[in-house]
């Protein structure tokens, strides 16, 4: 799948040492210590959030029917009542960034769930589009997607490192690419690109001394292809080198934190308290959107969604931009 670019790449840079990294926290069982940190704001049951969440909404979205948000945190709401709310909230616990999900009983078919990921979201509305799981702390529990296509896989941004992960994605022919959205959510891609030899993707505009080894950096305003069936679109206002990556068969835009959803509503937002350039810059991007022909939104962080046509998505954005220029 080569790289049609209608503007040049930034050559590759030598591959530098990582910086130090923060600190992780590791997984623990529903010991004494775990059990203490649970929030009083569970319902009584197996499963539990314990103190560490940072609010990232992942379990919420992941098994809506377990976890909800209570008092600035996320919290069971109610036990899983099924075979499928077991499975989702299994999911759930090996995705949550810091570890907060606990069972106080051992999860005897936890493999069997590990073995899940990469998920398909919908096999037939987004064929060949897949969810990582295993978020990181380190991108504040961004959401990754593996792209399985003919000409080469590509990942989009990167899940926290895991073995089990890592065997899972070879098994669908690995990935020939890594499109990091922006700066925030570049997580673990260096072990990754090491794993699975993919070249790494971001703009210039977000390259920090954690990607300054990156295989391709992309300049300019673009748009970029990559092959025919992806375009990169440029997208800044939440950071310099924020781009969307749209996958045209299936009528998807990938949007890292560039544009997502409102957790209070379904109205999309831009969540300008963590812009890190102006709103009218962002609301510029939003414009560009106009022009694509795409139906779902895949957000780096909170829900995605799929609207019934181009023309619903397109007044979508229109009701965002009426919102901050009226």
């Amino acid at each position: 799948m080569a790289l049609m670019m209608s503007l040049r790449f930034a050559p590759p840079a030598s591959v530098a040492a990582p910086p130090p990294r923060r600190p992780r926290a590791v997984a623990s069982s529903a010991s004494s210590p775990a059990l203490q940190r649970r929030r009083p704001q569970n319902v009584p049951g197996d499963f539990f959030v314990d103190h560490r969440c940072i609010d990232c909404q992942t379990c919420r979205w992941m098994a809506p029917e377990v976890f909800k948000r209570v008092d600035g945190k996320a919290a069971v709401a109610a036990q899983p009542i099924s075979d499928e709310h077991r499975t989702k909230a299994l999911q759930a616990l090996l995705s949550c960034p810091t570890s907060s999900i606990h069972t106080e009983k051992p999860a005897k078919d936890i493999l069997q769930v590990q073995n899940m990921f990469p998920l398909p979201i919908d096999n037939h509305l987004l064929p060949g589009v897949y969810l990582c799981g295993y978020h990181s702390q380190d991108s504040y529990g961004a959401t990754s997607y593996l792209l399985t296509h003919p000409d080469g896989n590509i990942l989009v941004d990167s899940p926290r490192y895991t073995t089990k992960l890592a065997e899972n994605i070879e098994k669908l022919g690995g990935a020939r690419y890594m499109f990091l959205t922006h700066m925030d959510d570049v997580a673990d891609h260096r072990k990754w690109a090491e794993r699975l030899k993919c070249e790494r993707i971001i703009h210039s505009g977000d390259v920090e001394d954690v990607t300054a080894d990156v295989e391709w950096k992309l300049t300019g305003n673009g748009p970029w292809d990559i092959g025919a069936d992806f375009e990169l679109i440029h997208t800044p206002g939440h950071t310099e080198g924020s781009v969307c990556l749209f996958y045209k068969p299936v009528k998807a835009l990938f949007t890292g934190d560039h544009v997502a959803k409102s957790e209070e509503s379904d109205d999309l937002d831009l969540f300008l308290m963590y812009s890190k350039q102006s709103v009218g810059l962002q609301l510029d991007s939003m414009r560009k959107l106009l022009k694509l022909d795409f139906e779902w939104f895949l957000p780096g962080h909170g829900y995605r969604i799929h609207y019934k046509d181009v023309h619903a998505k397109d007044s979508a954005i229109e009701s965002l931009i009426a919102n901050y220029t009226s």
